[in-house]
């Protein structure tokens, strides 16, 4: 797999108080196992992931203490939902489709000392449609909170000590 770009994100408190950044690194779209678009350009699609991903990671890292590094690079996504060409094109969301995100990441802390890794770690939520939804709908919801409840089961906790 080729790596396509690399995107630093560092979070600032107002107060700068609590600091952390996210490094998301990115495999080759096309190498995903579902990251396709319904009604737009694949390119696009593929962005608008990346964006909402990263956006997503450096909320979590926000509220890190700062110094600590978070570099995650997505091995392979399985978005929630499968795509159906019809005549309208759309992503259908039904249980059998669960999100399934592989991951491998690095956590260090503000010395550099590594906190927690993992080398092709599986996040996946099978009863995802059986959760309460919370807050407003999003895109990428289910993924998003896959990635969230991943952070507070296995980073956060290490943040602490």
């Amino acid at each position: 797999m080729k790596c396509l770009h690399v995107i630093t994100l560092v979070c600032l408190s107002p107060l700068a108080a609590l600091a952390g950044e996210a490094n998301v690194t990115w495999r080759d779209f096309n190498d995903y196992r579902d990251v396709v678009p319904a009604n737009e350009s694949k390119a696009g699609y593929h962005k608008r992931i990346a964006s909402q991903f990263e956006k997503h990671l450096s909320k979590l890292m926000a509220k890190a203490p700062d110094g600590y590094q978070l570099n995650i690079t997505f091995d392979d996504i399985d978005l929630a939902g499968d795509v159906r060409f019809n005549m309208h094109d759309i992503r259908i969301v039904k249980p059998i489709f669960f999100p399934l995100l592989k991951i491998s990441y690095t956590l260090t802390d503000n010395n550099g000392a590594v906190v927690a890794q993992a080398q092709e770690k599986v996040l996946k939520d099978l009863s995802f449609m059986d959760r309460v939804r919370t807050g407003r709908d999003s895109e990428f919801y289910y993924d998003k909170r896959l990635l969230s409840a991943w952070y507070k089961n296995e980073i956060a906790a290490k943040e602490q000590g």
